[in-house]
């Protein structure tokens, strides 16, 4: 998790004026009593009125709320339909972390924003091909490229031949029904698009560092050169 996800959940488990020790946040948020320390410490420093001590828990006083987010009608709109488009296309931790984010938003925006994102007339259905294993096998290809994670495919490309592929996971491209990797090939020695739905295994292969000339903004540039991709400026 991060910090700042960290501080807004504290400050969450804080409303109500409820007494909370500091052991019982940092079991909560799995981390240690020292960290919940140091984060309440610069909580209060920033002005979040939170009473208590070390050793004793902690309050935080009534009438106290995050300050409010500052959309956009049209951005509204845009978050709630990515968040409908993910929640079927996207992969079982995308999709629960997208309606998660919706709820946050929906909480801290005023009322008449809260009535634009409820009347968004955008939706997704008929995700027929996202079953479980395929929602699965793109959470482990997004934890992949996130942790630097070499992998081994198992792949089948178009014309039905078998290999097995080590890449370094780079990024994920939706298409409209169809998800694909993009990777550094250590086979081919070059970027490589693999569509996820011909990629039968992963086998984790340790982790690899990060090199400029194989980053996925290495390929962007390339691809722009080529005139693949436009340039936004």
């Amino acid at each position: 998790m991060r910090r700042a996800d960290r501080l807004f959940q504290i400050v969450q488990y804080l409303r109500g004026g409820r007494l909370v020790t500091a052991a019982a946040l940092a079991d909560r948020l799995e981390v240690s009593t020292r960290t919940i320390y140091r984060d309440v410490a610069d909580l209060i420093a920033s002005g979040v009125p939170i009473e208590g001590e070390a050793g004793v828990g902690y309050v935080m006083r009534q009438g106290y709320d995050m300050p409010p987010l500052m959309f956009t009608n049209d951005e509204i709109a845009a978050l709630v339909a990515g968040a409908r488009l993910l929640r079927a296309w996207g992969g079982t931790a995308m999709a629960g972390a997208a309606e998660e984010a919706l709820v946050k938003i929906n909480e801290v925006i005023p009322d008449t924003a809260r009535a634009r994102a409820e009347a968004v007339q955008v939706h997704a259905v008929g995700a027929s091909g996202m079953t479980p294993e395929m929602r699965a096998r793109l959470d482990r290809l997004d934890a992949a490229c996130n942790a630097r994670t070499r992998l081994v495919l198992a792949y089948v490309d178009e014309a039905e031949r078998a290999t097995d592929r080590p890449v370094r996971p780079l990024a994920l491209f939706f298409w409209g029904k169809v998800w694909t990797l993009l990777a550094w090939c250590e086979l081919r020695d070059d970027f490589r698009t693999f569509r996820v739905d011909r990629i039968h295994a992963m086998t984790p292969d340790g982790t690899f560092r990060p090199e400029r000339a194989k980053s996925a903004a290495a390929f962007y540039e390339r691809e722009r050169r080529l005139g693949h991709i436009p340039d936004r400026g």
